[in-house]
């Protein structure tokens, strides 16, 4: 194919449908018939980028190999094609802003009036075909945050008119709407999906599908109705009916023919089948595992669990992999004191502590951690986790009473974890962290070089604070392994105990590079080890 083929993920009626889990399911139907498919998702909030959003606004901020703080979308993107995403893979409305007038200062509009049209709608449009012109994808899949309505959107949205014209029969639009079911009548409701359609229509904007996010089957009178008043073929309307797991909706876009909707309006011959055999045991041995484990995830945004999505989704792929479920304990660390640790942690077979910033909660992250390492349960600590697990270790072992880091406390005599030298003179907060892939280099005949067996590996990064080289002796002396290091700056990436079932901290976050075809090592043998704590 030599025309790339650009397809529109629009939403109505309400957010959290699930466009993210749609545009990647039906990615992975085509890459599975043999395409190359990559998913890129606009945002219309004015920040640059979610990297200084509270996760309780927005939940986990997703990280790529190139250093790009993203929307957790890109996460579902790559743990469902198992290929990377770039900083090309998400746009924001403070990027497309920030350009524009960027170019603006520069005098590269001449003098002209700068106005959303043309100016911010061509710089969206230049956006969504970077992928399809330097990287030459078959498909490009845009989803477009939020609902049609939304003031924010507007822009995006006239954009997409703007290109179905421009590309013609090389476009689609796919819209996510919802069917409303009233119990007290027994019927689905069809009126929010027109007056949908209708507001999309107002915008110079016709749905070649309509997929139709739904509690209960959608009959053929439905689909009828639904073609009728939205100006669709009857086969273009597409049931998303709710799902036990996000990995079966690819095998339901399938039955429900998507992928063969979308050739057909494209027209684009296909090859071959799409081939869903490794993705069906996979969610085989997801429905019919008997075994369990418990494990608790201590972090202090736990009531929004989207907070730590890459990390569920990680405890999925490394449960399915040790053919057992994995019951995640969600833990706040604000509750856990040295009193009630036991009663809290007893039940479970290995602790993950998780990452985050700011000094609430890190006392409990520090007192799992000592239950932990006393106890011998598994122990894995990601990114603050492992500093936390550093903190403990001087303050019980070392007998530093008042170690920590600079972050929570500057004016400590013990800086165990402090602040990067490369971040000293750093007074933005947006896009200045450590982002992105490092190299790290394992240190042979540890734990680490067992999970990973080999010798160089490359994980991705988010943060400011690293462990404090100077007390890498005295750390040493008591027992704490350096396992990982970065080649390159002598930081120190992995720490773990000897004399310990499974205890690892890790300065990066493996919970990014863990897909459904590839979960990652460190998962696989923390679930693993929290098993073997079962027997």
């Amino acid at each position: 194919m030599i025309t790339t083929k650009y397809i529109f993920v629009t939403g109505g009626v309400t957010s959290s449908l699930g466009k993210g889990i749609v545009s990647a399911s039906l990615a992975k139907l085509l890459q599975a018939r043999g395409f190359k498919v990559t998913i890129q998702k606009l945002d219309p909030y004015i920040n640059v980028d979610p990297g200084t959003l509270n996760p309780y606004e927005h939940g986990e901020c997703y990280v790529t190999n190139d250093g790009a703080e993203t929307d957790l979308d890109l996460g579902h993107y790559e743990r469902f094609l198992n290929t990377p995403t770039s900083q090309a893979n998400n746009v924001t409305t403070g990027k497309i802003y920030q350009t524009v007038i960027e170019k603006e200062r520069k005098g590269d509009y001449l003098g002209k009036t700068v106005q959303v049209i043309p100016h911010i709608t061509d710089e969206i449009k230049r956006r969504i075909k970077i992928l399809g012109q330097q990287y030459q994808y078959d498909f490009v899949i845009t989803e477009i945050g939020g609902t049609v309505g939304d003031i924010e959107s507007t822009p995006y949205i006239e954009a997409v008119r703007q290109l179905k014209w421009e590309l013609g029969q090389n476009s689609l639009v796919i819209h996510l709407t919802l069917l409303p079911y009233l119990s007290s009548t027994g019927e689905l409701k069809t009126k929010p999906t027109q007056h949908s359609v209708k507001m999309l229509l107002e915008h110079g904007v016709q749905p070649d599908i309509i997929v139709c996010r739904t509690e209960h089957k959608i009959n053929d009178d439905i689909r009828k109705k639904i073609a009728l008043f939205c100006n669709v073929s009857k086969e273009a309307v597409i049931e998303a009916i709710d799902a036990r797991s996000i990995y079966e909706v690819p095998l339901l876009m399938e039955q429900e023919k998507l992928d063969e909707v979308v050739l057909k309006k494209l027209n684009v011959v296909a090859d071959q089948k799409p081939d869903l055999s490794k993705w069906k045991e996979f969610l085989n041995t997801l429905y019919t595992s008997e075994k369990q484990v418990d494990i608790a995830l201590v972090g202090k945004y736990v009531e929004l669990k989207d907070s730590y999505k890459s990390i569920a989704e990680a405890f999925i792929h490394a449960g399915v992999q040790n053919k057992c479920k994995v019951n995640i304990h969600w833990i706040h660390s604000e509750k856990i004191n040295k009193e009630n640790v036991r009663s809290i942690l007893s039940k479970v077979k290995a602790i993950l502590v998780a990452p985050g910033f700011g000094n609430r909660g890190i006392e409990g992250k520090i007192i799992a951690i000592e239950y932990a390492r006393k106890n011998n349960i598994p122990f894995l600590g990601i990114c603050l986790g492992m500093q936390c697990a550093v903190i403990e270790f001087a303050r019980n072992v070392l007998n530093y009473e008042d170690a920590n880091s600079r972050e929570m406390n500057p004016a400590t005599t013990h800086p165990v974890i402090d602040l990067l030298e490369s971040q000293k003179k750093i007074d933005y907060m947006g896009g200045t962290m450590r982002l992105g892939s490092y190299p790290c280099e394992l240190k042979e005949n540890t734990l680490a070089y067992k999970i990973y067996n080999q010798k160089i590996i490359y994980e991705r990064h988010r943060h400011r604070y690293e462990f404090n080289n100077e007390y890498m002796d005295a750390f040493a002396e008591k027992g704490m392994v350096f396992s990982g290091m970065n080649p390159e700056k002598g930081l120190v990436e992995i720490i773990e105990l000897k004399d310990h079932p499974f205890f690892i901290g890790v300065q990066f976050h493996p919970e990014y590079k863990s897909t459904v075809e590839n979960p990652h090592p460190l998962f696989v043998h923390f679930v693993k080890s929290a098993l073997e704590q079962n027997g």
